[in-house]
């Protein structure tokens, strides 16, 4: 995965949960019933809402730490790929090639 579609799907989930969100609000608040239900539902949903949010969290962080282990291993490949090649030069040259 590249960074930039890591970052765009970031901006999407988290564009769905506040449209889900908001909607779900939005509904709540036109729907013919009482006060007091209204604040039930609402609270439900703002319940179900924060649930939803601390599982999408968590699903960032884990995206996080597999690519940050990914750039690590990338990283340690490419010193020691470095050093593989600057032991493999001959001494004197700055190529490494045979005189």
């Amino acid at each position: 995965m590249t960074r930039e579609s890591g970052g765009d799907a970031g901006t999407v989930i988290l564009a769905f949960v506040l449209g889900a969100v908001t909607g779900a609000a939005v509904a709540l608040l036109m729907a013919p019933a009482t006060g007091e239900d209204t604040r039930k539902r609402l609270a439900e949903r703002a319940r179900e809402g924060a649930d939803r949010a601390r599982e999408v969290a968590g699903q960032g962080r884990e995206l996080w730490n597999r690519q940050r282990e990914t750039i690590a291993t990338a990283v340690e490949r490419g010193r020691e790929a470095y050093q593989q090649a600057r032991g493999a030069q001959t001494p004197g040259t700055p190529s490494g090639e045979p005189l």
